[in-house]
């Protein structure tokens, strides 16, 4: 791929920013992604600077300026802003860094900060030799120092100083390294492999916040499976995600089962080749879909068993599989919603089989839905992605039979609002049938009808009252303490 510098992309207010600082005596370049993203033919609305001035000239020079502006980062050299181009509903977010140069203490998370002097040693700080390029402004100088352009042709990812120095620095840059991989498709330099093989256990001194935020953006790359093969060879993943090398014990020497490492890296591709929709659009990665694509079939270590006759089974995988993601993911501080989504996707995953098996009964269909809720779409997605076999024949009848679910969903579906699955008798209703106070046995009595609810489509009001007091004459007598007092059955 030719990687040219086509600065005519750039918008208007980063000269018009440059001007600003240059005519009031102090240098300003554009920095790092942005540069890069110039030469690869891509734009971000995230605009980084470098600058000699102090934070409180930055902010002197910005003030009537920008829309608006944050001192969150000052104590780092950085000031924040927020610009909408003249003319233009388009929003730049603007970050401005005076020289600096920094370094993580041995056995602390936070960066000591010291100011540079000039452009040339703040750019070699920076993370990677790609990342270290600046454009002068107003004039657009291409400052290239370290070879960036060089390493873009060359596909190589390089460190601006020794990678061992650019880790101990900042050991976040060995996930960044697999970050780049799995985004651009890069190559890892063999020193810069090496020294994160070595360091790989320094990562442990980085906040689980910003691990997790590297992680996210690994496994939203455009070759996902690149960047974990790295993470897991280098000793990363042993520290940051553990239950994926352990996938490699296994690989199995007497080809009793597949290979679960190499299997769970190709659900992860086939989960990202299908983020699209009806009409072929791809409407961005979908990190709950990918994450539970990697994530799966963790519970296979744990339940891995030697049966008679040579057989290995991994009974209630998805189960245990659920639980260890869980773990992982509040250990990673994810937020309560995307933990309950992908867990639920492991859980359910191989519930399409078991349906196959049992007919695909109206009930079973329900079953399926209801159980999956709003994450449907995604494991019709990851159903369909788990499917890696080299037997075509196999693997032709797996995707008729997921044909034929989903059409039997959609069915279903313009039938009975499946999407909203209720009795047919409400709690109050409940209550008043049965003569009961609110409690327990209230819950027990909406999960019956609930159940009827699935296992025989919609009931009625009649029918589900006639099966609801069949269901209380069969209750123990103990419930009758649920029931309300006699005169205040007489008061309704």
């Amino acid at each position: 791929m030719a990687h040219v510098l086509d600065s005519s992309s750039l918008d208007p207010v980063v000269l018009e920013l440059g001007r600003l600082f240059v005519d009031a005596g102090h240098e300003l370049s554009l920095v790092g992604g942005p540069v890069r993203d110039l030469f690869l033919g891509r734009t971000s609305p995230d605009l980084d600077f470098t600058t000699d001035a102090s934070p409180e000239q930055t902010i002197a020079l910005i003030r009537n300026w920008a829309d608006a502006y944050w001192e969150i980062g000052r104590a780092f050299g950085t000031i924040g802003m927020r610009k909408r181009t003249s003319g233009s509903r388009k929003v730049f977010l603007i970050e401005i860094t005076t020289y600096r140069a920094e370094a993580y203490d041995p056995n602390s998370r936070k960066p000591q900060v010291a100011f540079g002097a000039s452009l040339e040693d703040d750019l070699q700080r920076r993370d990677f030799t790609m990342n270290a390029m600046a454009l002068r402004l107003p004039n657009l100088e291409l400052v290239d120092p370290y070879g960036g352009v060089r390493d873009l042709h060359a596909g190589l990812l390089r460190t601006p100083s020794g990678p061992q120095a650019s880790f101990s620095d900042d050991p976040l840059r060995m996930m960044r390294a697999a970050r780049f991989a799995a985004q651009l498709g890069v190559t890892l330099h063999e020193d810069v492999r090496e020294a994160m093989t070595e360091m790989a256990e320094r990562i442990a001194i980085i906040s689980a916040e910003r691990v997790r935020d590297e992680l996210v953006k690994l496994v939203c790359g455009s070759q996902p499976s690149l960047g974990i093969d790295i993470l897991v060879d280098t000793g990363l993943a042993a520290h940051v995600l553990p239950e994926i090398p352990a996938l490699k014990l296994e690989a199995d020497e007497h080809h009793r089962h597949k290979d679960v490492y190499q299997h769970s890296l190709q659900v992860l591709e086939q989960a990202a080749a299908l983020e699209t929709d009806d009409r072929g659009a791809v409407p961005g990665p979908d990190f709950v879909l990918r994450f539970a694509a990697l994530m799966h079939d963790v519970g296979k270590p744990a339940t891995r068993r030697f049966e008679a006759g040579g057989a290995v089974s991994f009974r209630h995988h998805e189960t245990v599989g659920a639980k260890v993601t869980a773990r992982r993911m509040k250990a990673l501080r994810f937020d309560n919603d995307s933990i309950k989504a992908v867990t639920r996707l492991v859980e359910l995953h191989m519930r399409f089989y078991g349906y196959g098996d049992a007919g695909w009964t109206d009930s079973a269909v329900r079953r399926y839905v209801t159980d999956a809720g709003a994450q449907l779409e995604r494991l019709h997605r990851l159903t369909r992605s788990d499917v890696t076999t080299r037997n075509q024949r196999k693997a032709d009848r797996l995707a008729f039979a997921y044909d034929d679910l989903e059409q039997r969903i959609a069915v279903l579906a313009e039938q009975e609002e499946l999407a909203a699955v209720r009795p047919d008798l409400d709690g109050a209703r409940i209550m008043e049938l049965l003569q009961i106070r609110p409690g327990p046995v209230v819950g027990r009595a909406y999960n019956y009808l609930l159940d009827q609810r699935m296992e025989h489509g919609p009931l009625g009001a009649e029918v589900a009252r006639q099966r609801l007091l069949e269901w209380w004459q069969g209750q123990p007598e103990s419930t009758a303490a649920a029931q309300l007092p006699a005169e205040s059955k007489e008061q309704q």
